[in-house]
């Protein structure tokens, strides 16, 4: 094990880079190319680079109550909620249930595939602990926001705010950024055009914690 760790130390990608300059692509996206191709259809992401400040505020709390509402306090992981998934779905050697903070997702999205072995979720952790240590949590919340998947062939706020409610995604309310954070879990199944009794009460969730946890949960400043 100690030289599986080592050996993914000397692998790891060049995550300092990131606090400066923002990803051409990602593992996420090209997968969904590969899926595309393999079928024979085309695939015409729409991804558009927003700078946090140029994401309403709304959306950054929305997103955060949602997917990780400890993230100003965690330096990667939920340790309480990591040890909840590893009690419930330790089976045959896979994890059946997340548990992944922001920062691990943002990890996967740009990095790694969807296994769900064990040796990815350590991987994955690894990469995690790499991007705190490297990089802000405004930067960290600025990347997952612009590499997210929001639909099909649908990437980044920018892309998403256009795409969902036609305005850009400095000028979201906060009903709609509470929806397109409800649709993050599974981003090509659900969609705001058939709005489902879950996704009606996913976002009146979140609008609820969003105003609840106000104090607590303050978006990185510009």
């Amino acid at each position: 094990m100690a030289g599986l760790v080592s050996y993914w130390f000397v692998m790891l990608p060049d995550i300092a880079r990131l606090a400066k300059k923002n990803p051409s692509t990602t593992v996420l996206i090209e997968a969904r190319r590969a899926e595309a191709a393999e079928k024979g259809q085309p695939f015409r992401p729409s991804w558009a680079w927003a700078p946090l400040a140029r994401i309403s505020p709304h959306l950054q709390r929305a997103v955060i109550v949602a997917e990780d509402a400890s993230f100003y306090e965690h330096h990667g992981f939920d340790w309480e909620g990591l040890q909840e998934a590893l009690t419930r779905n330790w089976e045959q050697g896979k994890l059946r249930r997340g548990g992944s903070t922001i920062t691990q997702q943002l990890a996967k999205n740009l990095y790694l595939s969807s296994e769900k072995k064990l040796l990815r979720k350590a991987h994955e952790a690894l990469i995690a602990w790499e991007l705190e240590r490297r990089l802000s949590k405004k930067r960290i919340l600025e990347l997952y926001l612009n590499v997210a998947e929001w639909g099909h062939e649908v990437f980044g706020a920018e892309a998403a705010a256009r795409h969902h409610f036609g305005k850009s995604a400095a000028e979201m309310t906060e009903e709609e950024a509470a929806l397109l954070a409800a649709l993050l879990p599974a981003p090509r199944r659900n969609d705001p055009i058939q709005y489902t009794p879950y996704l009606a009460r996913r976002q009146e969730e979140i609008l609820y914690w969003m105003h609840r946890e106000i104090g607590a949960l303050q978006p990185a400043a510009p």
